[in-house]
């Protein structure tokens, strides 16, 4: 597979699988529409993208545009849409739009073009809770905490009788529990792709993204990675917001791991037709994350742990990486303390501005923060 197709390519891991397709000799196409939320109003070509990418500015809704980009491609990873659990729950037509209308531009345009390969990026959000364990042993997939619960600030999830529970790392075969309109629009990516790649025997994979971090994050872009939305408020010399009491419990992964996972998943055969979680098989809590990047940037500064809740968030959610070990061969190999000294060195380079009130407010103002 020597001509490659990442959409949204132009974005935070899009160049850096670009940057390590160039290294294993592939020629590396990119569509991006260069959406001002992540790239700024400039909507420049970004100065980290390899100057070796061919960068095709169109938007993946246009079919003419996808018609242009697939011409010559042997296979496609599909990283455009847009990212925001909290915005996608007041701006439904957009996220509608790009996510779910956009994938389906993207499907249509094979049966024209065909491909050999589809690798499309999915998410963690669409587990909702992750999977939980009562002390007797017996496991429990469907766990949701109540907004009554949530406004007496009890945050951990229970049983109705009180009985609290234990989590555990969450496999592939959990079933969806959407708990906001980003969720959704990444499940309707995720099994469109698995479901017209089968019916047309394009081989395809859907791989299911934990939190994403590392160099060319947008770190003005309140909607990005929580370790990204922390650095944005410490560079500017405020205190990190923390939802809740900052014990929810997640993976955050590496975007160098991330990157070679997607390399891994274009050439694996045993991967097609699965959904296969990516993550760093470690978890960390929210509050831990906040000091942590708070050390690594030489900030003095505490984390604000607000005690308020936003409507669509989960308490724990980290991942069983088993599937990725058998089927892709993939094993990450960033711990975070080399990955924060590495995202902090770049930091150095870097002006955020922080629209992290205004997004705040802006959920305020619908009620889905309370």
């Amino acid at each position: 597979m020597d001509h490659i197709l990442i959409t949204g390519g132009a974005g935070f891991i899009g160049s850096h699988l670009a940057d390590r397709l160039l290294e294993l000799g592939h020629r590396v196409r990119a569509l991006d529409n260069l959406s001002t939320q992540v790239h700024g109003p400039s909507r420049a070509r970004p100065s980290y993208l390899s100057s070796d990418v061919e960068l095709m500015i169109g938007d993946v809704c246009d079919p003419a545009a996808v018609q242009r980009a697939l011409k010559g491609v042997d296979a496609v990873v599909h990283f455009a849409s847009i990212v925001g659990v909290g915005q996608s729950m007041y701006d439904l037509c957009r996220y509608t739009h790009v996510n779910t209308f956009g994938t389906a531009v993207l499907l249509e345009a094979f049966i024209r073009n065909p491909v050999r390969r589809l690798v499309v990026a999915s998410s963690m959000s669409i587990y909702g809770e992750g999977i939980y364990q009562e002390p007797g042993g017996s496991l429990h997939c469907h766990v949701n905490r109540s907004i009554d619960q949530l406004h007496r600030s009890e945050w951990e999830p229970r049983l109705p009788d009180g009985t609290e529970l234990i989590s555990l790392p969450t496999p592939e075969w959990k079933s969806p529990s959407l708990a906001s309109l980003y969720a959704l629009s990444k499940y309707d990516q995720e099994q469109m792709c698995l479901m017209i790649g089968k019916a047309y025997g394009i081989p395809s994979v859907a791989l299911r993204f934990f939190n994403v971090y590392g160099p060319n994050q947008a770190l003005s872009n309140p909607y990005t990675g929580v370790l990204a939305i922390f650095a944005s408020r410490l560079l500017n010399n405020q205190r990190p917001i923390v939802f809740e009491d900052g014990e929810q419990k997640r993976d955050v992964v590496s975007v160098y791991d991330v990157a070679r996972a997607c390399c891994l998943a274009i050439y694996s055969d045993k991967a097609a037709g699965h959904a296969i979680n990516i993550g760093s098989g470690k978890q960390h809590t929210i509050r831990e994350l906040a000091s942590r990047m708070g050390r690594v940037l030489g900030k003095n500064i505490e984390p604000d742990i607000c005690g308020q809740y936003r409507v669509g968030d989960i308490r724990h959610c980290f991942p069983d990486i088993n599937l990725a070990r058998k089927v892709l061969g993939f094993e990450p190999e960033i711990v975070l303390e080399d990955g924060l000294v590495d995202l902090a060195a770049w930091l150095e380079t870097q002006n955020a501005t922080d629209h992290f009130v205004q997004a705040k407010q802006e959920l305020e103002s619908r009620g889905l923060v309370v």
